[in-house]
């Protein structure tokens, strides 16, 4: 495939996009999961009956995740103001990114998510919106809110909230990377403690992916963090004079770059062993002579939607041994999608309090580990039509909450990894037959069906 014909295939998502999005007018809905024989049910699902429960709940509240849907629902919550590669959006603008985001809940972790979309961009309205609507949902997906009030977003919501907490561009992204970045590093046969890592981007999500790395055992020291003004370092006094603010930023800044390195992209990536870049769409934030600097056998994650900061047979051609970016139609997809539907599954399963960085351990293993003998170059993570992964992700995330103290429900690994199989299968079969009879009907997917112009779809892409 010529370069020609691999721009046209990187381009396609965004066009059929355009078309199937007007066609279907959102990706979700409410779907009964009751009987209805006839409208005297009414009164079991609604009054006079539905009062018996609810005296129920008030006696004993944990009934609640018993008698209702709580035990299965995560709200998906954004204020548009990080949206993908795309900035400071909207809220409005970013509720098909979080419909999405519902969708894969749903059709991979069979957990049923709602978008809920704020019209503020103040960090304690938020977290006081989710405080007060966290009685009538079971977790908490925090998503697409800029840095640095989405850290204290997040620790404040754990810290307060009875229900767990997630944001998704933090710990999702990062255990996805960290499984992904396991596999790479036994691809090309390199110890993590002695691999130097080239972080391009200082947002939310390279911030959590480097605390997870670091936890896992690559050395702090040996790494280089690039946001807009360069490398980190001690020398950022930008930083040091907003370091209450940059709390995060600071810290990196006093624990990576032992070599005291100052510059840009490029002079963190030369010598380096992996880059992993989630900055801006590119592609060319990242150039393919800067991949020929890196060390041996290099290791490149170009992760920025929608468009990698690389083209990854750039990276290739460049020398790079392993390249993943976060689309699925290449090989390699680093996406958080093969994080969080099962990680929430199992969390929601033991009725766990919160997501630790523990639990997050556990699931990376457990995506690592199901690649098994297939791991290869182009194959360093599970595709997620594989869709086993899940099940297993749940079983070992649900190990982890009560090893640590933090689930409700006490199980097996083998009790849950069945529990989840089954939800998982029943969501994804559900969706079948809906599509076999029609319920979801097939739309077009061509520019004769829904006719694009140039500049619609340069603004998509």
């Amino acid at each position: 495939m010529n370069v020609e014909e691999l721009l046209a295939k990187a381009k396609k998502p965004s066009a059929d996009a355009m078309t199937l999005h007007p066609f279907y007018h959102g990706k979700v809905e409410t779907a009964l999961k009751c009987t209805v024989r006839s409208f005297q049910d009414f009164a079991i699902w609604y009054t006079p009956g539905v009062a018996a429960p609810c005296r129920a709940i008030q006696a004993d509240p944990e009934l609640v995740y018993e008698y209702t849907n709580k035990w299965n629902t995560v709200i998906v919550v954004s204020d548009g103001t990080r949206v993908l590669g795309l900035g400071d959006i909207g809220p409005k603008a970013g509720l098909p990114v979080m419909e999405g985001k519902a969708l894969l809940y749903k059709y991979l972790g069979g957990v049923d998510g709602m978008a809920i979309m704020l019209d503020t961009k103040d960090p304690d309205a938020i977290i006081n919106t989710v405080l007060m609507l966290q009685p009538g949902f079971g977790g908490v997906n925090l998503e697409d809110i800029s840095q640095p009030k989405c850290f204290y977003i997040l620790d404040t919501l754990r810290e307060k909230a009875e229900i767990p907490v997630w944001h998704d561009d933090q710990q999702g992204t990062a255990t996805v990377t960290l499984a992904g970045l396991m596999n790479a590093l036994r691809v090309v046969g390199k110890n993590k403690e002695d691999v130097k890592v080239a972080f391009i981007g200082c947002g939310a999500s390279n911030v959590a992916i480097s605390r997870l790395i670091f936890g896992w055992g690559v050395t702090p020291g040996n790494c280089f963090m690039v946001d807009t003004k360069g490398i980190l370092g001690k020398h950022r006094k930008d930083i040091e004079i907003r370091k209450a603010e940059f709390k995060d930023k600071w810290k990196l800044c006093n624990t990576t770059n032992v070599e005291g390195r100052e510059g840009n992209i490029p002079d963190a990536i030369k010598g380096a062993d992996v880059v992993i870049a989630l900055s801006k769409s590119g592609p060319g934030v990242i150039l393919p002579e800067w991949i020929g600097t890196m060390a041996k056998d290099a290791v490149v994650f170009a992760c920025a939607n929608p468009v990698p900061e690389i083209w990854p047979w750039e990276a290739k051609e460049a020398g790079a041994a392993v390249v993943a970016t976060g689309r699925s139609d290449f090989p390699n997809q680093v996406n958080n999608s093969l994080g969080f539907p099962g990680i929430f599954r199992g969390t929601l399963d033991v009725r766990a309090r919160t997501i630790t960085d523990e639990m997050c351990y556990a699931a990376a293993d457990a995506l690592a580990g199901h690649v098994g003998r297939d791991l290869s170059s182009d194959h360093i993570l599970p595709n997620m039509d594989d869709w086993e992964v899940f099940p297993r992700e749940a079983a070992a995330v649900a190990m982890k909450a009560q090893e640590q103290g933090l689930a409700r429900i006490q199980t097996t690994y083998e009790q849950e990894f069945e529990n989840a199989r089954r939800i998982i299968k029943r969501s994804r079969d559900l969706t079948q037959m809906m599509m076999d009879k029609g319920f979801i009907p097939e739309a077009p997917v061509s520019e004769e069906a829904h006719p694009i112009d140039d500049e619609t779809l340069e603004a998509a892409y």
